[in-house]
């Protein structure tokens, strides 16, 4: 059994992360500052509420730990991300660099950096119809955030601490995942959630409003691969960025007609073309991570989309349970770890 650490753990990905490795069997310490609530307890074996952006917190955080998954970030919707610059990069680069430098001193076996597919460049993303972006395509720099500035600078710090410090660092670059018991309300949601929440809070019928024209594209990858991939990752030997995310790309209008169909309810939409929507088209090219995790993500999008809305649907609602929910899964489909809690 393993002693791991996920940073980050009351956000989205970390929780659910948390939440798997505790199944399996390892001693599980979350540290944040702040938890969201809709993981069901327990879910860890225990829980930091720590600043992570400074020393003293990292340490105590990464204090007799064999593993760290480092995914506390101050980060957000595409809204959050646009207009927060200066807050975005102080608080990561300071959290990053503490994160780094703690987990040095407290001889952590191995560590893993959650990058993003922000980190890739404007140039290679203002047509819709875009090819898969593959690792290497991040260079010549030219996010189009600071928040991607932010990603890739520790990507590099990373590299450095790998070559001077000889610790074993693994990076992953997500792309858009999504899935439920995250952030769907509030201004730092993503776009999967942001939908459901519209067409759940939508009368039937009713009108929701897409930003920008609709026909911007992305891909999007289930929160149940997303684990599976970054439990692979941690468990390989490949010590260079790589993408986890999906390959299949969609319009934001497609998106937005897959959840009102789940729905079942009578929608229409309207357009706000002065919002932000981010570049014009975002692929992911996952050629490396089935080459060397053999992994790809198994959850289509249709279903990952209808779990969601369900679970969304039913905070708006008040708990109130889906058909889709009724007849859902109780447990995610993910990669096991070896061990089991007893």
């Amino acid at each position: 059994m393993h002693r791991v650490l996920i940073a980050g753990g009351g956000g989205f990905i970390g929780s659910h992360l948390a939440r798997h490795l505790y199944r399996g069997g390892h001693f599980v310490r979350v540290a944040d500052v702040k938890f969201n609530g809709f993981q069901e307890e327990p879910y860890c074996d225990e829980k930091l509420h720590v600043d992570l952006r400074t020393h003293e917190g990292c340490l105590k955080a990464t204090r007799k730990m064999d593993l760290v998954f480092n995914l506390a970030a101050n980060m957000g919707g595409i809204r959050f991300i646009t207009e927060i610059g200066a807050e975005v990069m102080r608080d990561n680069l300071l959290i990053n660099t503490h994160m780094l430098e703690a987990s040095r001193i407290n001889k952590v076996e191995r560590y893993l950096f959650s990058s993003s597919a922000c980190v890739y460049p404007n140039y290679r993303q203002n047509i819709p119809d875009v090819k898969g972006l593959k690792e290497e395509d991040a260079y010549p720099a030219d996010p189009d955030s600071f928040y991607g500035w932010e990603k890739l600078a520790t990507e590099k710090m990373c590299e450095a601490y790998r070559r001077d410090m000889g610790m074993d660092i693994k990076i992953v670059r997500y792309h858009n995942v999504y899935g439920p018991k995250g952030t769907y309300d509030g201004g730092r949601e993503k776009s999967p959630a942001a939908l459901c929440r519209k067409v759940a809070e939508a009368a039937d019928p009713g009108t929701i409003t897409i930003w920008g024209d609709g026909k911007q594209t992305r891909s999007y990858c289930y929160i149940d691969d997303a684990i599976s991939g970054t439990i692979r990752l941690m468990n390989s030997n490949y010590q260079r960025p790589i993408n986890i995310g999906s390959e299949r790309l969609v319009t934001v209008n497609e998106l937005a007609d897959m959840v009102i169909r789940i729905s079942s309810k009578r929608i229409t939409k309207e357009y706000d073309l002065g919002a932000p929507q981010g570049v014009r088209g975002r692929n992911a090219d996952i050629s490396i991570a089935r080459k060397v995790l053999d992994w790809e993500p198994k959850v289509d999008l249709e279903d990952g989309l209808a779990n969601t809305y369900d679970w969304i649907s039913q905070q708006v609602d008040g708990g109130k349970l889906t058909p889709h929910a009724l007849n859902a899964a109780s447990e995610p489909r993910v990669s096991q770890l070896p061990a089991s809690r007893s």
